[in-house]
């Protein structure tokens, strides 16, 4: 009976022991799916089983690397597929309008609407969505996305919302072809930097740490969006350098080229699987002979290329920021943009596809093609006239079909397109600039080009010259002295795989940026921030004009009394010894030194130096305090509380 009665409790010992064991178990589990016991949410033992497996993969993923590595190569291959898909959308659009156009033909009239009044529905669409769900989705962003990188916070910027109506915006805008001439570069840097916001939270969240620097993964961004259009990674990276480059930290040198290298190889990638290219190749593929790429004596031409395209983008920059003072200092345009952005968006776009009507003036433009078809045509190996060749061969072209009307196209397209692109970007819709000035250097280059074989054709001294060299240098040059960058000149190299050709490339654009910069004339980005006062460019001020008041400080040779004196009548954490109130002197005593532990300052800033400086060395400093000294005089210090109130100072200007 005790057997029994002892059986029976050791069962039940065993039994609560076991259900105890169950508990924490259960417990354990829930503990290890981050899963909060609420009997109220449905599936819990399948949500429960999802967030483990989910953690049980990070957990072997880490094992292999750090999770943000991940977020870097996810942030390249997304931004590839959202390029690609932008790239198909408005690939159907424009093959359905010029399929609508040619069933029109017949009727000149009908034709004219159809071209017109396409381009003008589709801008005002976009206007009409940033204008009524999200204004901050306008323009190139990569302005917006300077500012940000300073440190300022714009979280309208890096919306959901934002990036949403930005992407609709921007297929609508690149939907109206070459007639409206604008790109997507700008605008697809601002969607991978909202990317890059996301990404990052998600990368805090998966580590369950606050990342230090967000900033981070925004200037990785900035360069998977030029390689994501492009597929050219390494022009993308010193692209970032450039644009970037009084925020842009060695550290990240590394992550951007691993995030831009798997953003360039699944755009390449994709592009083969659509069936679009064979294989993996370069976007724009050109065929020029390599076993001699130029003469020598072709370089006082490409240096004369090179002058040229300085010369022509001082004037372009000029017309741009005549275009951007009358949209933000005439009342009547002010108002209209304010209230009506899509009536605006809809009638300068009208006006724009009138001047460019196949039919008229158009056909001097080579308005039919999309600008993909403008830049292959203009790197085209083959010269267009047919001085070089038999009297009776003539190549037909989008430009025309005679000498004649070849050089009469180009003119009339360089002359042109130079006002028309200007105008185009006061439209207040979501647009890229730097594809346009790219094809307009390439035609400048392909000009010249075919005007010196014309020349050359009696004397046949530089008959064999190749035009569509000269139509790649001259985009990189243009394109390079506008945004105030020699990225373009690599760029182009990257595009064509002309590496052959990187002396007179490089050297065309180098004379084109030396012209464009002389007499401190801004480039395109920073004539934006200038016309929409973003403060990253308030940065340059001095900080004389923006310390605040003397701070308390102690001399080596205080006594105890002054020392308590300071230190019971200040608040501050942390109080700066120096040698001498007076300037850089000897110590007399050292009854200070000798009682407390006197850490020396080994970043030093004098009031002369700017609030740009002084973010870096604090950055470089690890958030340290840096004191301002003039001659040995302390003036003041800056900490990152101080620097995070100068920068919303700063913001309150937007």
């Amino acid at each position: 009976m005790r057997l029994l009665d002892e059986s029976r409790q050791n069962e039940s010992d065993g039994g609560s022991r076991i259900h105890e064991r169950r508990i924490q178990n259960e417990e354990t589990f829930q503990s290890w799916t981050l899963l909060p016991a609420d009997p109220q949410k449905p599936y819990r033992r399948s949500r429960g089983f999802v967030k483990g497996c989910l953690l049980k993969l990070k957990y072997c993923l880490e094992r292999v690397c750090g999770m943000e590595w991940y977020v870097y190569a996810a942030l390249g291959m997304l931004s590839a597929i959202l390029s690609f898909l932008m790239d198909l959308s408005v690939s159907k659009l424009l093959t359905a309008h010029q399929w609508l156009y040619s069933q029109l033909e017949g009727s000149s009239l009908l034709q004219f609407f159809c071209w017109t009044l396409y381009p003008a529905c589709l801008c005002a669409i976009s206007a009409s969505l940033c204008h009524n769900i999200c204004p901050f989705s306008t323009g190139s962003g990569i302005p917006e996305v300077r500012t940000m990188l300073t440190g300022i916070q714009l979280p309208h910027y890096l919306s959901l919302t934002n990036m949403f109506i930005k992407f609709l915006g921007l297929i609508c805008t690149l939907a109206a072809g070459s007639t409206i001439f604008l790109g997507k570069v700008g605008p697809f840097v601002h969607l991978c930097t909202m990317m890059a916001g996301y990404l990052s939270k998600l990368c805090s969240l998966l580590q369950a740490t606050k990342q230090k620097a967000d900033g981070d993964m925004l200037v990785v961004a900035t360069a998977v969006g030029v390689a994501s259009c492009f597929g050219a990674p390494v022009s993308g990276v010193l692209f970032s350098m450039e644009v970037m480059s009084s925020h842009f930290d060695m550290q990240n040198y590394f992550p951007c080229f691993f995030s831009v290298a798997c953003g360039a190889l699944t755009f390449r990638l994709l592009s083969v699987w659509s069936g679009d290219e064979e294989t993996l190749q370069v976007l724009f593929q050109t065929n020029f002979p390599m076993e001699l790429p130029f003469l020598p004596s072709e370089i006082l031409l490409f240096a004369l290329l090179g002058w040229l395209c300085g010369a022509v983008s001082c004037l372009y920059l000029s017309l741009h920021r005549l275009m951007l003072e009358l949209i933000t200092t005439n009342a009547g345009v002010i108002n209209i943009l304010k209230k009506q952005k899509a009536l605006y968006s809809a009638v300068v776009a009208f006006f724009l596809a009138s001047l460019t009507f196949p039919l008229s003036m158009g056909q001097h433009m080579a308005s039919k093609s999309t600008m993909k078809q403008l830049l292959t045509s203009l790197l085209e190996n083959t010269p267009w006239t047919s001085q070089s060749h038999n009297a009776s061969w003539q190549l037909e072209t989008e430009w025309g079909s005679s000498d004649y009307s070849v050089y009469l196209s180009l003119t009339v397209f360089l002359l042109m397109k130079l006002w028309m692109s200007a105008l185009a970007c006061t439209l207040p819709l979501p647009a890229g600039y730097f594809m346009p000035v790219f094809i307009y250097g390439a035609a400048m280059g392909r000009l010249l080009a075919e005007g010196i074989l014309y020349i050359s054709s009696r004397t046949q001294e530089w008959s064999s010259i190749n035009p569509g060299r000269y139509a790649l240098a001259g985009a990189a040059a243009f394109s390079g002295a506008v945004t105030h960058t020699l990225s373009p000149a690599l760029l182009a190299l990257e595009l064509t795989g002309q590496f052959g050709h990187v002396v007179p490339v490089l050297l065309a654009t180098l004379l084109a940026n030396g012209v464009a910069r002389a007499g401190s004339r801004p480039s395109f980005y920073d004539a934006v921030s200038i016309s929409k006062r973003l403060p990253h460019l308030l940065l340059s001020m001095q900080l004389e004009h923006v310390l605040g008041a003397k701070r308390v400080q102690l001399q080596k040779a205080a006594g105890p009394e002054e020392v308590r004196h300071v230190v019971n009548s200040s608040s501050e954490t942390q109080i700066p010894v120096v040698d001498s109130h007076g300037g850089l002197t000897q110590t007399l005593d050292r009854h200070l030194e000798e009682v407390c532990s006197i850490q020396p300052s080994f970043a030093l800033l004098c009031p002369h130096n700017t609030i740009q400086e002084a973010l870096s060395i604090l950055r470089l400093a690890g958030g340290q305090t840096v004191f301002v000294t003039d001659r040995g005089r302390l003036l003041g210090r800056v900490t990152w509380s101080e620097m995070k109130r100068i920068l919303e100072d700063l913001a309150k200007e937007i």
